[in-house]
């Protein structure tokens, strides 16, 4: 099976919230174009789309699935994204490699704010896109309120192609704003076109003049048409909706309700005739299709049930075929995906997409080439906002962990794991709770990796207040034959916060001998791994004074334990208290929420160090603050409650700051260390 040549194919990535029906409208178009004899549904988890068990568990996209069909002599890749912000890193990498996108909306003008962060992305990137407002028969809002309200998400002024007829349960069809016609919906076939209703002709027109003054500003012929008052040709409309739609200047808006079938037939239309060819956003990309090296670049990767791995691809030039070496990696098959069916290709050419396979040690968003090119942009990784500390339910699967999750890495971008310097724990950083219980499940099923989950611990340290001076440490032990002997006095003191751990020494006369002062210092050192509150010590300067020895008994050995000893002693002298780690935290919202956010802050022992509009973002702001590490746990949450969802935050480490006296009690009280004694 040989590709599509290139002018006869379009990619299309579907994208939209949670909810909005996205799997749906491509299970609709599948069926109506043919693809498949039976069209599935999300519940009875039989769709092309959410094909893997962890989306049919949830009945919500977890991953991108690509399918493919025909439609007005155009081959159609379409991809379905995730709506989950939880799962948004796979959206965005997908929508790198298509030609536009549908945007699925509900015809709710309380939940279009959630469009927002798409909008902002398609945008940034020029990538051309339609909305098509889904379950038009739930609509409780007017037509032009949810336009209004789209408008206000969307740098791209709107023009509408469609006007209902009808409201709700009560939707009878639409009016083509660029043709005239009216037409009604058939379940199970296509609409019929029907007299335009007397009672819509005066807001039809004033739609459709609105739509003609937002192309005029792009295109003065019809600018001057229209203060002319000559009616424009429906030839003319459709090329500048296709230009400017190509430009990613407008964005064109239509309705249906996809679980009928309803508005999809259109939207295959408007595709056909509007969409732009994938030369340009090849073009955009800096492509050439006069060149004949082959330049593709990763959209996702995929691990197989098999245990294969299949690399989703946008081909950009050239042509790739079986065999083809990228990256110094021979391919391992050329295939196009049917959800999770793959149909083996001879080749695919620019303006493809199709899946590699065994592609190992390449990643999504890396550039494939057989020569060296430059690399393209790709989407920007998400910063992880929610974490769990992972334990094999098996101890003997500690050795395979590692690797799986590199794996699961391999998948998903959007997690980090790291095993924790101070708490040894092995934690999992995601999008959020859904995000890491989808990799969890993965873990189990894939890798036959069962794990326990707890909160992480928060890495806390503690420090000293005040100096102790003359702390006297002897080690003394004999049992036959040489016995062990160290003996030292140690200044213990509070350095500035930040300053970490310095080591000296005073000593005069050789009472202590050179050889033996670096044994001290280990035990100081080891020491101060777990003081006397139970964490690790910073932020204090120990120097070694006094001591004495004995020529034949001493040993760098026992004067680490004298050391240990002295420490153990004076640290409980020196007024341990504990340390939390302190975040500085930008959080992204609407401004709208921006008082909530800063209620937010402070119910979390936050620290608002102030907010500003968000650059490039229309009405959104960006609030700063200083929060401790242990209330982050919960807080993107509770940022979401608050803002429909869209709200996030970026995060790093700042200081060390003294937990306040309640706190440290209860933290000590469940560590089991708040009587101050030494380790």
């Amino acid at each position: 099976m040989n590709e599509k040549v290139l002018s006869g194919s379009r990619n299309v990535a579907i994208v939209g919230p949670y909810l909005s029906g996205k799997t749906t409208v491509l299970e609709s178009i599948l069926s109506v174009t043919g693809a498949i004899t039976r069209k599935g549904k999300v519940t009875d988890k039989n769709t092309v789309g959410d094909a893997s068990p962890e989306a049919r568990d949830r009945q919500m996209s977890v991953e991108v699935n690509a399918a493919s069909t025909e439609y007005g002599g155009i081959c159609f890749t379409f991809l379905d994204c995730p709506g989950s912000v939880e799962f948004a890193q796979e959206t965005y990498h997908a929508l790198m490699g298509v030609d536009a996108a549908i945007v699925v909306c509900e015809p709710d003008c309380n939940r279009v704010l959630t469009l927002a962060p798409l909008f902002q992305f398609l945008d940034d990137w020029e990538i051309p896109h339609l909305v098509f407002i889904n379950k038009m028969d739930r609509c409780h809002d007017s037509f032009a309120d949810i336009l209004q309200a789209l408008k206000a998400v969307s740098s791209r002024p709107l023009v509408p192609h469609h006007y209902p007829i009808g409201q709700g349960e009560n939707i009878r069809g639409f009016i083509d704003l660029i043709s005239e016609q009216a037409y009604q919906y058939h379940p199970g076939a296509p609409a019929d076109p029907i007299p335009l209703p007397d009672e819509l002709r005066a807001v039809e027109q004033a739609t459709r003049t609105e739509m003609l003054e937002t192309l005029a500003d792009f295109d003065d012929h019809l600018l001057e048409e229209l203060l002319e008052d000559i009616n424009p040709s429906q030839d003319e409309i459709l090329q500048d909706l296709k230009m400017e739609l190509g430009a990613d200047l407008i964005v064109p808006v239509m309705i249906g309700i996809a679980d009928q079938d309803f508005g999809i037939r259109p939207l295959l239309e408007a595709l056909v005739r509007e969409a732009p060819e994938p030369t340009v956003m090849a073009e955009r990309r800096g492509m050439s299709s006069d060149r004949s090296t082959p330049i593709a670049q990763v959209l996702k990767t995929y691990s197989t049930s098999q245990g294969g791995k299949l690399s989703l691809v946008r081909v950009w030039q050239g042509t790739l075929t079986d065999g083809i070496v990228l990256n110094g990696v021979r391919t391992g098959g050329v295939y196009r995906l049917m959800g999770q069916q793959q149909i083996a290709l001879t080749q695919a050419g620019a303006g493809s997409i199709v899946a590699l396979g065994r592609m190992e040690g390449i990643k999504t968003g890396d550039t494939l080439s057989t020569e060296s090119v430059k690399s393209l942009p790709k989407a920007e990784r998400l910063e992880p906002v929610y974490a769990l500390a992972i334990t094999p339910e098996k101890r003997g699967d500690e050795v395979k962990l590692s690797s799986a999750l590199n794996k699961l890495l391999d998948e998903d971008p959007s997690l980090v794991w790291e095993q924790h310097g101070d708490t040894h724990e092995i934690i999992l950083w995601g999008q959020g709770e859904i995000h890491l219980q989808v990799a969890l499940d993965r873990l189990r099923r894939k890798y036959s990796l069962p794990m326990t989950t707890h909160l992480p611990q928060v890495p806390y340290k503690e420090t000293i207040r005040r100096s102790a001076n003359s702390i006297h440490g002897r080690y003394k032990r004999q049992s036959g034959g040489h016995g062990q002997f160290g003996d030292v006095y140690l200044d213990i003191k509070p350095m500035p916060r930040g300053t970490g751990f310095s080591f000296n020494e005073t000593i005069v006369g050789g009472v202590v001998p050179k050889q033996y002062i670096p044994g001290v210092e280990m035990g100081v050192r080891e020491y101060l791994t777990h003081g006397p509150l139970g964490f690790p010590v910073v932020d204090v300067a120990v120097t070694l004074t006094n001591g004495s020895y004995h020529t034949v008994d001493s040993s760098e050995q026992a004067f680490k334990q004298a050391a240990r000893l002295a420490m153990q002693e004076g640290m409980a002298k020196c007024e341990p208290s504990l340390l939390e780690p302190i975040l500085a935290i930008t959080i992204s919202v609407p401004n709208e929420f921006t008082a909530n956010v800063l209620r937010l802050i402070n119910g979390h022992r936050g620290q608002v160090l102030g907010y500003e509009a968000k650059p490039n973002w229309r009405g959104w702001d960006e609030v700063h603050a200083h929060l401790p590490q242990a209330e982050m746990h919960t807080l993107i949450v509770e940022l979401r409650s608050l803002t429909m969802g869209v709200g996030t935050f970026r995060w790093q480490f700042d200081h060390l700051q003294e937990v306040p006296d309640k706190v440290a009690e209860r933290v000590l009280a469940k560590t089991g260390n708040g009587n101050g004694n030494g380790s």
